[in-house]
């Protein structure tokens, strides 16, 4: 899950950590009186979406006091489209105002859940408000990764490797200390999955700040942290994916045209990648788990569905807790309810995988069988071609 800038630094600064200071808004009433208390003549406007590339799309604006509310009118509403967004871009809801600071440097600070060594890992880099992969693929030497084992606390000498890189003084030392710790906290207690700061700056006046704030978290440990989950902002997400998340159902949007229904993320990516080799593009991740209900399975069949851009669908089910008699199921009671127009092809093996041919043999839909995972991508994808050449006469 993923939350706004203002909501990571309300999170960072309960933690200790040295963040901008800025007010949240709605809509431009009042605008005047809200910021009264930033006690500046120069502000900036950021708009609040879940999507880097702000400022280069149009959605980050230094004003001065008197053209604030004319322009925060004129940011409400706007569309962003950032390489982020994609095509369809954001729709600015709420502005984030904070005060202007003289900048004398830009920096970047991250740390995240690294799977790969099971430990947590800092990223620091003397080049802050860019793209740290473009970084990372131009000048690696500009950036130290610092792996730590996980514990209650960070020690001295870890510190010191985060920020070596960025030569600070030693009140600047103080500061980023209580950011690095500050950092450290928030990311265990309140699992979270990433905490990036690009950038942090430090100011003319030698402060260290956090400019910009990002926080993803865990969604499996969200229902530790309902005081998180509030955060949470259904109109930065794709309505088909909340849809899904009621029925506790990991469904990702893709561009492609072939909706994909499997069980297991490993066998969903596998599905994936034999798609893409037959020369189509996957519609979607969708992975109903391995112990779904029919109930469950009749929800993701009409979530599928319900992608205009879907031109097939291919199940593929291996049975092991999930009966495929359930799932074939489910599968037949959604295809009749949406009354289903397009090619299907179903593959099952595992638990009760017999049953479940059966069940769809007897449907009387048109579902085509497969034996395999190699079988079942050439079919969908001749099947869906066929399709194209007949729509197209």
């Amino acid at each position: 899950m993923n939350i706004h800038e203002h909501q990571a630094k309300d999170i960072l600064k309960d933690f200790g950590a040295p963040v901008t200071e800025g007010v949240i808004i709605f809509n431009s009433d009042d605008i005047i009186d809200k910021i009264k208390d930033l006690n500046t003549d120069q502000f900036v406007l950021k708009a609040q979406i879940h999507a880097g590339g702000r400022g280069k799309a149009g959605g980050v604006k230094l004003v001065k006091k008197k053209d604030i509310a004319d322009v925060a009118k004129q940011l409400f509403g706007k569309v962003l489209v950032t390489p982020q967004t994609g095509p369809e871009g954001r729709v600015v809801k709420r502005i984030y105002i904070q005060k202007a600071y003289d900048i004398k440097k830009e920096l970047y600070l991250s740390c995240l859940i690294d799977r790969q060594s099971s430990k947590i890992a800092f990223i620091s880099s003397t080049e802050g408000g860019v793209d740290i992969e473009a970084v990372a693929k131009k000048n690696p030497e500009k950036i130290i990764t610092t792996k730590v084992d996980l514990r209650l606390n960070l020690s001295p000498e870890e510190i010191k490797n985060i920020l070596q890189i960025y030569q600070l003084d030693k009140n600047q030392m103080d500061s980023a200390t209580k950011l690095v710790k500050a950092m450290y906290s928030a990311l265990i207690k309140k699992d979270a999955s990433l905490i990036e700061i690009n950038p942090l700056v430090i100011t003319q006046d030698n402060k260290i700040l956090c400019l910009d704030a990002k926080m993803n978290f865990d969604d499996n440990a969200i229902f530790k942290h309902p005081e998180i989950y509030k955060l949470r902002d259904l109109n930065e997400e794709d309505p088909t994916e909340i849809e899904a998340s009621k029925h506790d159902l990991a469904y990702i949007k893709l561009e492609g045209s072939i909706g994909c229904m499997v069980n297991g993320a490993g066998l969903a990516m596998a599905t994936m990648d034999i798609i893409k080799l037959y020369g189509e593009e996957p519609a979607n991740f969708l992975d109903v788990g391995g112990g779904a209900s029919r109930e469950k399975v009749t929800a993701a069949f009409k979530i599928l569905l319900s992608d205009k851009n879907v031109r097939g669908v291919l199940i593929n089910i291996f049975g092991g807790i999930m009966q495929c008699d359930v799932l074939a199921q489910g599968v037949v009671e959604a295809a009749k309810d949406v009354k289903l127009k397009v090619p299907l092809v179903v593959r099952l093996a595992g638990t009760n995988f017999k049953e479940g041919k059966k069940i769809l043999d007897a449907s009387g839909l048109k579902i085509l069988s497969a034996d395999n995972l190699n079988d079942a991508a050439k079919k969908i994808v001749k099947a869906i071609k066929k399709t194209n050449v007949y729509s197209n006469r």
